[in-house]
């Protein structure tokens, strides 16, 4: 499970000229779910989603306030298209969880974020349908958050962002990493 996380000063989701959701301070969140993702997956990233220090404190110190911690919105809207691989250069997105299993674990995620925060502060677009999203990104800040990937011939856990030349494990860490 991927998210891309943008720190905003408003968000807002349309479908055609219908709003669907909107949101002022916060984030939004674009949410990708892959064919193998479970519930696990849906724990780890709203743990991590909600603990992740993208706001300053009071007294302007950076990096220090969770979404959680400053009580702000967070607009949630399912991207599938965080899941593909090129083919020359189309797109390919089998690697995209599919149809109703899909929104079955995007409805899980929005459950838990309510659950572990506040329901009242999560929106969402509209699953599957052609959406317009407008956001103001705050800083810019953008972040990439993606579940652990489990090998299923050793049971270990790789790191989802490692290339095919060699299959990296990465603690979590304070540093910013260049890939390599």
């Amino acid at each position: 499970m991927k998210a891309i996380v943008q720190r905003v000063t408003a968000a807002k989701v349309a479908v055609g000229d219908e709003l669907i959701s909107s949101i002022g301070r916060g984030l939004c969140v674009l949410v990708g779910i892959t064919h193998s993702d479970t519930e696990k997956d849906v724990e780890y990233l709203v743990r991590k989603l909600l603990a992740l220090r993208l706001f300053e404190d009071t007294a302007g110190k950076r990096w220090q306030k969770s979404v959680k911690d400053e009580q702000l919105e967070i607009l949630c809207v399912s991207q599938f298209t965080l899941y593909h691989r090129l083919k020359g250069n189309k797109p390919d997105f089998h690697l995209a969880m599919q149809g109703d299993a899909a929104q079955n674990l995007y409805g899980k995620f929005l459950k838990r974020l309510g659950k572990d925060y506040d329901e009242t502060k999560i929106k969402d677009g509209r699953f599957g349908a052609y959406m317009q999203v407008h956001i103001q990104n705050d800083g810019p800040v953008t972040v990439e958050l993606e579940s652990p990937v489990v090998d299923p011939k050793s049971s270990k856990q790789l790191d989802s962002t490692s290339n095919n030349s060699a299959d990296v494990k990465h603690s979590d860490c304070d540093s910013t990493e260049v890939d390599k």
